[in-house]
């Protein structure tokens, strides 16, 4: 059953960071979602920064950075013609697992064998993370995740989509809703409808669905199949102080 993503984010208070990945309705193109939200002062206090084939994440005013554990990271990468999107620096351990093509074809898996959950206790929070093929279109998600709050267990869950369909995707995020601790995503992820061509709309929708307050920066890609030319939407709730 498909989920209607604008739907679901407006009804949740706090999915934390969340990806959603699929091809649009003419099937020409993949689309790539990664939001980031936050409650804490420390957390709202950044900004998306385009770099060459991705994007970082910066404080948005250096002077009110309390601690960048956990919140200065590399969210997209670019490695020839595949995209990773994650919700922390397992970024770039995929990226040089690929680069160093040490297990070839499961550089994915095997670079996420490497990591394990946040160390925020007491939310543990997951590390979701998402692998795109711009060729095909074809993804995979990951989530590393607790044992029901379990500090010395962790969970490994790949989710591999090799045949995706027209206008839809999948999308996974760090909690399940808010709360104190934060439950964790359970399950697979969320099989949802995919309805705009258009990056800029598609972007503008999900930015409106989620929840004023806590949300922070929004980042969609869409990759053109048959090129692999992409176009890159980024929307910053806060602007970034010049120094």
């Amino acid at each position: 059953m498909k989920v209607n993503l604008y739907d679901y984010l407006s009804g949740n208070e706090y999915p934390g960071r969340g990806i959603c990945i699929g091809l649009t309705p003419s099937g020409k193109k993949a689309v790539i979602a990664y939001f980031i939200m936050g409650r804490s002062a420390n957390s709202r206090n950044r900004v998306f920064d385009p770099i060459e084939g991705g994007i970082r994440t910066k404080a948005a005013d250096p002077s009110k950075m309390t601690d960048p554990h956990l919140i200065i990271y590399n969210p997209v990468l670019t490695f020839d013609k595949t995209t990773i999107v994650t919700n922390g620096d397992q970024t770039n351990t995929i990226y040089d697992f690929m680069k160093s093509n040490k297990f070839p074809g499961y550089n994915f898996e095997a670079a996420l064998k490497t990591r394990t959950f946040e160390d925020d206790k007491p939310n543990w929070t997951p590390r979701v993370s998402g692998l795109v093929d711009m060729k095909t279109g074809a993804y995979k998600l990951s989530i590393l995740k607790s044992c029901d709050g379990d500090e010395k267990t962790v969970q490994r869950f790949t989710f591999d989509y090799t045949q995706p369909l027209a206008g839809e995707g999948h999308f996974i995020s760090t909690y399940k809703c808010n709360g104190n601790p934060i439950p964790s995503f359970k399950g697979e992820p969320l099989r949802v409808v995919i309805d705009e061509e258009n990056p800029n709309e598609f972007a503008c929708k999900l930015w409106e669905a989620l929840s004023e307050e806590n949300k922070v920066s929004l980042f969609v890609r869409a990759s053109e199949l048959k090129t692999q030319n992409y176009e890159d939407v980024i929307i910053n709730k806060y602007k970034a102080v010049e120094g």
